[in-house]
């Protein structure tokens, strides 16, 4: 059956050590405190462009788990008002009084191990990936402190749903491209296409749950970056479109001065112009996912990906009449 408070958006934990909050570092780092896990997105990206991450594969964010909930004091304080209420029948409020042990002063909801443990319920992850209510199942359940909780809990928190929730919340670069022609290219002439390798950089998200001990980062690389033209009237360089990052970070090459003669390592060739209009030129950028988690734990997330379109001005080449 599931705990009395479970719903859509898990709710806002009452314990103390663990209810939702913001806090702020005297260096402007930011952590926030949802569902017992405090996120740290101090090594994410940042500006007004940057985005979530796609993953490449079916792969979706931890749906839901169960951690530390409430102490002893908070549970009863929830859960009395409810009871007194009658809204949820007599019977059952009689039920959930002798599972609690409510009416005993000292030891009901387990106070006489106040500080030795936590009453852990179900969270939600709040962009509601598939499988979002599947831990609706169990009520509260009570686990003392250094103990691992009960074998049939299949969705307990670990470091790899951990990471998993890291992963949804990174926040990479936009991928608008830098072009050389700016601006405006030439049906024919090759142009030039690169990503700053300062500004494409590895991020990362840090997700712990400080009561249990349990941390886990995901970080994300850049890899490669696809150019889509906007039109089949054009030709990629490379041929397959993907541009693989440099050794130096960068994606591309920057293009110079007495380079007009060469082929661009990253880049597109309109064929035709595009009118009174534009080619609407789509860059999107693979990045890798790794992680790294508390007692040596890690490995690789399925690769996600995060693109942009820009509009392309094709001109037709000017000849000129003697």
């Amino acid at each position: 059956m599931a705990s009395a408070d479970d719903s859509p958006t898990g709710g806002t934990l009452e314990s103390t050590d663990t209810q939702q909050q913001a806090n702020a570092s005297d260096k402007g780092d930011l952590s926030v405190t949802v569902g017992a896990v405090v996120f740290d997105r101090s090594k994410n990206g940042t500006g007004n462009s940057t985005g979530r991450l796609t993953s490449t594969t079916s792969w979706t964010p931890p749906a839901c788990w169960y951690a530390p909930k409430y102490t002893p004091e908070k549970l009863q304080a929830y859960l009395e008002p409810i009871w007194a209420a009658d809204s949820t029948g007599s019977e059952w409020d009689a039920q959930q009084r002798e599972k609690y042990n409510a009416l005993d002063l000292d030891k009901g909801f387990n106070k006489d191990k106040a500080g030795k443990g936590y009453w852990w319920g179900s969270y939600v992850n709040e962009s509601y990936p598939p499988g979002w209510d599947a831990c609706f199942d169990k009520e509260y359940f009570w686990v003392d402190e250094g103990d691992a909780p009960p074998a049939d809990v299949k969705n307990a928190i670990t470091p790899e749903i951990l990471a998993g929730l890291a992963y949804n919340e990174i926040r990479v670069p936009g991928t608008e491209v830098t072009l050389a022609p700016a601006g405006q290219t030439k049906v024919n002439l090759p142009t030039w296409a690169w990503l700053d390798g300062a500004e494409f950089k590895p991020v990362s998200v840090t997700a712990s749950v400080p009561v249990l001990g349990l941390t886990a980062t995901a970080t994300a690389e850049p890899l490669s970056l696809k150019i889509e033209p906007g039109t089949a009237d054009a030709v990629t360089y490379p041929a397959s479109g993907v541009c693989e990052i440099s050794g130096s970070g960068s994606i591309g090459e920057p293009y110079a001065r007495g380079k007009a003669e060469r082929t661009p390592p990253c880049g597109v060739k309109y064929l035709h112009s595009s009118g009174g209009g534009s080619y609407p030129l789509r860059a999107t950028v693979t990045w890798k996912i790794t992680w790294t988690g508390t007692g040596g734990a890690g490995g690789d997330l399925p690769d996600g990906s995060f693109g942009a379109t820009q509009d392309v001005v094709v001109q037709e080449i000017q000849a000129v009449n003697r």
